[in-house]
């Protein structure tokens, strides 16, 4: 589900936009990691909090967060590899 290299990690994510909070809701498919957003997806709204989200509970910078797939709901995200990001894929391998 996961994929390191070069001192990064990508993996698939399900946004749910229109969601009551923003939280990382579990394992969607088992290929996935399904990600709850507040935010509609309207006019990349439900990116932009996705990013605002990711950026908080890993610690890493907005513009480090790579999102590909943005007018789909299947996106895939690389980050940094950080020790936030080491222990949230220890939680699901």
């Amino acid at each position: 589900m996961f994929k390191i290299e070069n001192d990064k990690v990508s993996f698939k994510v399900k946004a749910q936009p229109n969601s009551s909070i923003n939280k990382i809701a579990g394992i969607y498919d088992e290929k996935s990691i399904k990600i709850n957003v507040k935010a509609p997806a309207v006019e990349g709204a439900a990116n932009k909090e996705l990013i605002k989200f990711l950026s908080k509970q890993f610690k890493i910078s907005k513009s480090d967060i790579i999102i590909k797939g943005e007018t789909s709901k299947r996106k895939r995200i690389t980050l940094p590899l950080n020790e936030k990001i080491k222990k949230f894929i220890e939680e699901f391998e």
